[in-house]
């Protein structure tokens, strides 16, 4: 019992190897893979999701916003323990987690379901978000960090790359389900990785008291924000709520504020706050994953609905993610050496802002889709792994892993408002909702559903399955 709450060497020959680095950065980024495909494959599946549960936009989108509110509210505390608990141990048990809710996503037979079972998938990436980042920076020398962090980020763009394509044919072919189902693997093949590949921990945080309080008022206040946008979005709640809820949402915050200033063990260390250049990056981050997940969801609902199929859509988003990996991987070669961090953020910043404003001249035409997001990714390929070296080199190796969870927290929340802000924007501009009733369907079995095809479509809440319709022909024709 004692083995599964410590730390595991690694074995001798991988310690002494003298690419032992570039072994656990390689170990990191599969997570970093597999954190962003799933990121963005699920956003290939909202117009699925809204037929297949007759929902509405407004309430499909808590698929990720509620796996969003979760992650933003455990990735501090998550790397508070880490960071004295073993930023390995937590890693590992993270990605258990993560797979088991995975599996259990692709069963769900109902949109509460699902949304519940995202909710523990959540819990399991904040354990994996919180410290992937500082794994990279204990891992490598200090001088080759922003590579190490260069080859995260592009990990990170290669799963964001390929989730539209891979989620576009997914769902065009062997249903929604294999959108969660996916990860399974993946995340198996990363817990055998992480075991033999990531360092202990070395330099250990002081324990303290869990922020249960922080916790508590963070999440209201961002459940309520996010809660208000949904309901002004379409979500059928009543009209009085939404001032109510940016009321309480409002509070929370401020009490938030106010008590982290001044708790023993603060969820966010508002000392590193503090520092001009830890906020600035933190703010980078959170308004570039902003930029960066607006237009993953609201280019698949804008083509789909001028017609375009889910797998053309896919496709032509790919141009967002596979821009910005082009850009983390071959940006810091092409740019001058002589560039420092906080120039790369910005010639990055005016890349993306360039394609954002490309892109909203015509979203709707492929082709001028395709430019837009291409540019908008490559700039944001350079401005994430620079901006993220800006934060990490300010801040010590003893509190990387807290500091690596504000950073991811900031990136969530920035996630989490793309996701409302479009949603919003489709809801005002008038686009149309997918919200045809269902048909009836049998009681729902999970083992029918293993393996999924389109023969067995009816036992995982796809409509009555071939075998009930053919058996009850049979049955018509004897008694006629």
């Amino acid at each position: 019992m004692r083995d599964l709450l410590r730390e595991s060497r690694r074995p001798h020959r991988v310690r002494e190897h003298p690419y032992a680095p570039w072994f656990a950065v390689g170990a990191v980024c599969i997570g970093a893979f597999m954190g962003q495909l799933d990121a963005s494959i699920v956003t290939l599946a909202f117009p699925a999701l809204e037929r297949e549960f007759g929902a509405s936009l407004a309430a499909v989108q808590w698929v990720s916003l509620g796996y969003l509110l979760v992650l933003v509210a455990l990735l501090a505390g998550a790397g508070r323990l880490a960071d004295v608990a073993g930023r390995k141990l937590v890693y590992l048990y993270g990605f258990v987690v993560f797979t088991v809710a995975s599996a259990a996503c692709g069963l769900a037979p109902s949109l509460a379901v699902l949304v519940a079972c995202r909710l523990v998938q959540a819990a399991g990436a904040a354990m994996l978000q919180a410290n992937s980042v500082a794994l990279v920076v204990s891992s490598v020398p200090r001088a080759r960090m922003r590579a190490g962090l260069g080859m995260q980020a592009a990990a990170q763009a290669l799963g964001l790359a390929l989730g539209p394509a891979l989620g576009g044919v997914l769902v065009a072919t062997a249903g929604w389900r294999w959108v969660f189902w996916i990860n399974v693997p993946v995340g198996c093949a990363a817990v055998v990785a992480g075991r033999y590949l990531l360092p202990r921990t070395r330099q250990r945080g002081r324990g303290g008291r869990f922020d249960w309080q922080g916790l508590i008022l963070l999440a209201a206040s961002t459940s309520a924000l996010l809660l208000a946008a949904s309901v002004i979005s379409g979500l059928e709640l009543p009209s009085w709520s939404v001032p109510v809820l940016l009321a309480g949402a409002a509070g929370a915050a401020i009490g938030f504020w106010r008590w982290e200033a001044r708790a023993p063990s603060a969820l966010i260390d508002t000392a590193l706050l503090r520092d001009r250049v830890v906020a600035a990056g933190l703010a980078g981050a959170l308004g570039g994953y902003l930029v960066l997940f607006g237009p993953l969801v609201s280019i698949p609902q804008v083509l789909v609905a001028g017609g375009t199929g889910e797998l053309v859509a896919g496709l032509v988003l790919t141009a967002l993610p596979g821009g910005f990996a082009a850009s983390a991987l071959i940006g810091d070669r092409l740019l001058p050496r002589a560039w420092g961090d906080r120039r790369r953020c910005v010639v990055g910043a005016v890349a993306a802002a360039a394609g954002c404003a490309l892109l909203a001249a015509d979203p709707a035409a492929e082709g001028w889709a395709v430019a837009g997001l291409a540019l908008t990714g490559a700039g944001l390929g350079l401005f994430v792994p620079a901006n993220n070296t800006v934060v990490m080199a300010a801040v010590p190796e003893r509190v990387s892993a807290t500091a690596g969870g504000m950073v991811n927290m900031a990136r969530g929340i920035g996630t989490a408002l793309g996701i409302a802000a479009v949603t919003l924007a489709l809801h005002l501009a008038g686009a149309p909702t997918r919200r045809a009733p269902t048909p009836p369907r049998p009681s729902w079995r999970p083992w029918r559903c293993w393996p999924p095809s389109p023969l067995r479509a009816g036992w995982c809440g796809r409509g009555p399955a071939p075998t009930l319709v053919a058996h009850d022909e049979r049955a018509k024709g004897r008694s006629a």
